[in-house]
């Protein structure tokens, strides 16, 4: 299965692959890229975050973390955390998130606020992003507007 992961795959593809380890991957523009595991300032911003969420919200829907979302058909990451008020399955992929969380680091910020952001303003479910910055111990917030995205 080595041999595979240098090839083009697409979502469907990728959700099949497997390189038979516990690393974690994700997917952009067809190419199979491998997550280093988080540090632990990342993994408590993140625990953290998703505490907080879950206490506010609303009923009906739930928090998860490590949330799968397909961006493209050739493109699937994983965000820190989302939002999400669809009826629970056992699918890999959300496919409606409200909210998406993801804790920014200084080896995944390029990453978080190019791909992963344009990525997630296209999703029509999405209404709000936060990025919460681990180093500067600040967070940016996304809401869609009738007029677009407003940053604060």
């Amino acid at each position: 299965m080595a041999d595979r992961a240098a090839e083009r795959l697409t979502v469907e593809e990728f959700l099949d692959w497997s390189d038979r380890t516990d690393t974690r991957h994700m997917l952009e523009d067809g190419l199979i890229v491998a997550m280093a595991p988080a540090s632990q300032t990342h993994s408590v911003v993140a625990a953290n975050a998703i505490f907080e969420l879950r206490r506010r919200a609303p009923a009906g829907c739930r928090v998860l973390s490590e949330a799968g979302l397909a961006l493209a058909a050739d493109t699937c990451v994983l965000a820190n955390a989302a939002l999400t008020c669809e009826p629970t399955s056992d699918k890999r992929l959300i496919s409606s998130p409200v909210l998406i969380v993801e804790v920014l680091s200084p080896s995944t910020l390029r990453e978080d606020l190019g791909v992963k952001l344009l990525g997630y303003q296209e999703l029509s479910s999405v209404r709000e992003i936060w990025a919460i910055d681990s180093a500067a111990r600040s967070v940016r917030q996304w809401r869609r507007t009738t007029d677009g995205w407003l940053q604060t």
